[in-house]
């Protein structure tokens, strides 16, 4: 059943167990994209995460990067909760409960690194390239934004097949047969893929100067930019 504290299906509190579940490689795609950052960015002073969940992903971050200064948003106020007990002892900013597209209008601060993970793909195409633009605008010069998100396959085939590899995934990982109905149920109807493609330009359209695929695997993508 879907939860009201948050976009996701999972609440809060099992988010962190449930996304396991759910996405092939979760944490692996984190660890990709800290050592990706640690070796093209080695100290960055200043690090946004928007869409920041529960905040485990910058909880790792702190541990690689203990001189940089973090920031959170995330437009849930159940999830920054749960952020906040994920998050105690660290160092740490809250921007606040806002959408990505808001943050322009509540920080006056340029990051080095703005991380999206697994947040922009409930937005329409429209404000998904709102959001990228508004990430484009909140880097310094030369700043890294790195976004992992949900792909879609390039045919109605492609979509079927790709599902049905997914859904043994989380059925093996320990989810119900309804549970993998219900979650893949909700492709285009609560959450909106968009192709590599479509990635990339809406990337380039948003004005960073390098584009480029760091991670594949079953429907998730990861992506670099550099402005």
């Amino acid at each position: 059943m879907h939860k009201p504290d948050n976009s996701t299906p999972h609440s809060s509190d099992t988010y962190d167990r449930q996304i396991r579940m759910t996405i092939p490689y979760n944490d692996d795609i984190h660890a990709e994209i800290l050592r990706f950052v640690k070796i093209q960015s080695p100290s960055p002073n200043t690090w946004l995460d928007t869409g920041c969940g529960t905040g485990m992903f910058i909880r790792k971050a702190q541990l690689i990067f203990p001189d940089t200064e973090f920031f959170i948003a995330d437009p849930s106020e159940g999830m920054l909760t749960k952020a906040r007990e994920t998050l105690e002892g660290c160092r740490y900013s809250l921007v606040g409960c806002c959408g990505t597209a808001d943050i322009p209008g509540t920080t006056d601060c340029r990051f080095d690194v703005i991380t999206a993970i697994q947040c922009h793909h409930y937005l329409s195409q429209e404000e998904r390239n709102t959001a990228v633009r508004a990430c484009h605008s909140l880097l310094d010069d030369n700043g890294f934004f790195i976004t992992s998100e949900n792909i879609r396959p390039f045919s109605d085939e492609g979509i079927t097949r790709s599902l049905s590899y997914w859904g043994a995934f989380q059925r093996q990982a320990g989810r119900t047969r309804d549970e993998v109905r219900d979650h893949l149920n909700r492709f285009d109807h609560e959450y909106f893929p968009i192709t590599v493609a479509e990635h990339l330009k809406c990337y380039h359209d948003a004005g960073f100067s390098v584009v480029e695929i760091l991670w594949l695997s079953y429907l998730q993508g990861v992506f670099w930019c550099r402005k």
